[in-house]
């Protein structure tokens, strides 16, 4: 966990700029979430209450606040190992927003929650950190809940991949991306 808080509280103020010239479509990558998470509604009491939403590896906060634009009256909690990160977030979003820092190897916030959103965060657990995050989140989750996961994945193959890894880096400089900030993404 610490040489990703450090890592992580290292890039807090910049983290948001690289983010446009490294994900493709980054609008519509992350205007799914909100989307997924309206199938709740139906089993909110009737929308008789505000939803409660956790977002695991929130960083900067940029999915929450995506998803707090279309759901203005839900409670938010993001978890994230860097505290510099949740500071930038609590800049990034208005509303009902807690912060709490943690290692999702070490668990996650009890529910239950009506939603868990993450993006591009739990990529970087080892597969058993993976299932335990999993198994902990459908635990957490208040029946009819979801869980959207907006992540990217290996390809099939390691030629896949390394032909994935290159178009993504060239699309990324394509689209003005430096050597440093180039640098600091291969870094976490």
């Amino acid at each position: 966990m610490a040489r990703a808080t450090s890592v992580f509280d290292k890039q807090a103020a910049t983290y948001k700029g690289p983010r446009e010239k490294l994900v493709p479509q980054l609008e519509r990558f992350y205007g799914m979430v909100p989307e997924a998470v309206r199938l709740v509604e139906p089993a909110n009491d009737a929308g008789s209450r505000p939803l409660r939403i956790l977002d695991l590896g929130a960083g900067t906060g940029m999915l929450s606040a995506v998803v707090a634009s279309a759901f203005p009256e839900a409670g938010f909690t993001l978890f994230d190992v860097s505290p510099r990160m949740l500071d930038q977030a609590k800049e990034t979003i208005d509303g009902k927003v807690e912060v709490e820092t943690g290692d999702m190897y070490e668990g996650i916030p009890a529910g239950p929650w009506d939603a868990v959103i993450s993006a591009l965060a739990i990529h970087h657990m080892t597969d058993q950190g993976k299932r335990s995050v999993y198994e902990s989140v459908f635990r957490e989750l208040r029946s009819g809940g979801v869980f959207v996961n907006a992540e990217h994945v290996l390809g099939e193959t390691p030629a896949v991949q390394e032909h994935y890894a290159e178009w993504h880096r060239k699309q990324a400089f394509e689209k003005g991306l430096t050597d440093e900030e180039w640098a600091d993404t291969v870094e976490r």
